[in-house]
C-alpha cells in the first residue's frame, strides 16, 4: 500500500512487515524521543507487527533495530545508548567494501523510561566515496531502500542486507541523477553480496 501523510511518502508492506518513511528520518514526528536510539525502541514496543526500523545515516551507515521472533527469557539488557556507542567503535568504514557490526542476537535493549525490546542491533558502514567519484547523492535513500527489498526478497540476512543496499546507494551516487548510476546484478561492486 502507497499513501501519502504529509510531505511523506508511506509504504506499508505487511506480507513484510516493514514500515518505510521516505525523505530524512524525523524522529519526532513519530515519536517525541530526544535520541534516534531511544526512538527506535520506542517505534518498535508501539509498533508490534514491525520486524525491524532501518535508519539511514548518510555518510555514516545505517542503524537498525531487529525484534526477536521469540523473547529472549533471562538474556542480558542493555542500554540502546551505550550498545550503539559500543557498535560504532567496532565498526571501521572501509574504502571500497561496507560493513556490519551485530550485537548479540538475543539480548533485551533498554531505551531509560520507554522500555526494552527482545532483539539486537546493527550497525552498517556506508562507503567512503572519494571527492573525485562524488558526483550527485539524488536517490541515495531511495537507492538504499530499494536495496533493502530486493535484499529481503531474495532472504538475505541483515548482516548481508545492510552492506549491499549501502552499496548500492554508493554506486548510485557516482553519476549524475537518481537512476543512472544504479548497479546492475552483473556489477562487479555488488556481485559478492548476491
Amino acid at each position: 500500500m502507497l499513501k501519502k501523510r504529509g510531505k511523506d511518502w508511506i509504504i506499508s508492506l505487511t506480507w513484510r512487515r516493514i514500515l518505510y518513511a521516505q525523505r530524512n528520518f524525523h524522529r519526532k514526528a513519530w515519536t517525541i524521543e530526544p535520541s534516534i536510539p531511544n526512538a527506535l525502541v520506542s517505534m518498535v514496543l508501539r509498533l508490534p507487527n514491525i520486524r525491524f526500523i532501518v535508519v539511514t545515516r548518510g555518510d555514516k551507515g545505517c542503524i537498525m533495530l531487529e525484534r526477536n521472533i521469540n523473547d529472549a527469557h533471562g538474556a542480558e539488557e542493555i542500554e540502546i545508548g551505550g550498545l550503539l556507542e559500543s557498535l560504532v567503535q567496532k565498526a571501521v568504514p572501509s574504502r571500497k567494501i561496507p560493513t556490519c557490526i551485530s550485537s548479540k542476537p538475543e539480548i533485551w535493549i533498554r531505551a531509560d523510561g520507554i522500555g526494552s525490546i527482545s532483539g539486537r542491533l546493527l550497525v552498517g558502514t556506508a562507503e567512503v566515496i572519494p571527492p573525485s567519484e562524488l558526483i550527485d547523492t539524488t536517490g541515495a535513500g531511495d537507492a538504499f531502500i530499494g536495496a533493502v527489498l530486493y535484499a529481503l526478497c531474495a532472504g538475505m540476512p541483515a548482516e548481508r542486507m545492510l552492506p549491499f543496499a549501502s552499496q548500492v546507494a554508493a554506486a548510485g551516487c557516482r553519476a549524475l541523477g537518481a537512476r543512472s548510476g544504479l548497479p546492475r546484478r552483473s556489477d562487479p561492486r555488488i556481485s559478492t553480496f548476491l
